[in-house]
Order: structure tokens, then C-alpha cells, then sequence
């Protein structure tokens, strides 16, 4: 059953994900992304990740795209199309992505993977909090500032995009 979800759910991710990129109307590439931050979360719940599937949502799918969401409302026409890419972009993107494509797949093939340990211990959230601020060995506090200002980042990005200059409509 959690392979046929699984699949299901990679499968929406992959829709959604290209729907993201090749619609020229920017608000339903917004939502599309939303979409596929869901089928992310999905996969997080589904290898019982739930805290971070928490995060997920509500980090990048409620926090970041209501940011993208209102900068797109405050500087362009919600129906306004955007320009169409030339073929010469279009194709140096196919490249590169493939490239990367196959620098990912190497590095997954080539890297000997080590069997982990079958022994499971109860996490309470209560730890999870005290390592996250912690700023010893294993704490997180840097990587939860470098969260921060990566929000920070992206409101000022928001700001500068809502105060630039609107596109004209054909």
C-alpha cells in the first residue's frame, strides 16, 4: 500500500512540478508549486516524518508561497500571460537539466549506501525543541538561523518585487 501511494504521490509531484514551469500564467505557477510542496509533505508523512512534513507545510507551503502569492498580486495582473521562452533558452535548460540529471544519478549509483540500524527509540518533541536550540554538539541553532534568514530573504525579495515595475499587458 505504501509503495502504491508513494508512487501516486511522485507522480502528482512530477505533474505539478512540470505544470509549474511551462504555464505562462504566474499565479497558477504559484499554486501549482503549492502543489507540489503538498506531495512533498506527503512523502514526509509517508516515511513518518511528521514533524518535518509539519514543517514543510508550514514553512514553504503556507509561509513562502503566500509570500510569492502576494508579491504576484501586488505587481502584476493576476491574468497577465508571461512571455514565451525561446527555443535557444528552452533548449540550453533541457541540457542543463539533464546534466544535472546525470550527475545526480551518478552520485546515487557510485555512492556505497550503509544499512542502518533496525533499532527505533520514541522521539518526544520536547527533545526535538531542546536540540534544535541547542548550540553545543549536535545542536541546530545554526541551521535554524540560517532558516530564519532565509525567510528574511524572502520578504525582502517579496518587497522588492512588489515595488517594481508592473508589466504591460499586449
Amino acid at each position: 500500500m505504501e509503495a502504491i501511494l508513494f508512487y501516486i504521490l511522485a507522480t502528482l509531484m512530477i505533474i505539478f512540478a512540470v505544470a509549474s514551469v511551462t504555464s505562462r500564467k504566474i499565479l497558477r505557477a504559484v499554486i501549482y508549486l503549492l502543489f507540489v510542496l503538498i506531495c512533498i509533505a506527503g512523502l514526509y508523512f509517508l516515511i513518518n516524518y511528521n514533524l518535518l512534513a509539519a514543517i514543510q507545510l508550514t514553512v514553504y507551503g503556507g509561509g513562502v508561497i503566500v509570500l510569492f502569492i502576494f508579491s504576484v498580486l501586488l505587481v502584476h495582473h493576476v491574468e497577465l500571460e508571461l512571455e514565451k521562452t525561446s527555443l535557444k533558452k528552452k533548449i540550453i535548460a533541457g541540457i542543463l537539466s539533464l546534466l544535472g540529471l546525470g550527475i545526480t544519478l551518478w552520485a546515487i549509483f557510485t555512492y556505497t549506501f550503509k544499512t542502518a540500524a533496525t533499532t527505533y527509540s520514541s522521539i518526544e518533541v520536547k527533545d526535538i525543541g531542546f536540540k534544535l536550540l541547542s548550540y553545543g554538539d549536535g545542536g541546530f541553532i545554526l541551521p535554524f538561523e540560517v532558516i530564519s534568514v532565509l525567510l528574511v530573504a524572502v520578504m525582502i525579495g517579496a518587497i522588492i518585487v512588489a515595488k517594481g515595475k508592473k508589466l504591460k499587458e499586449n
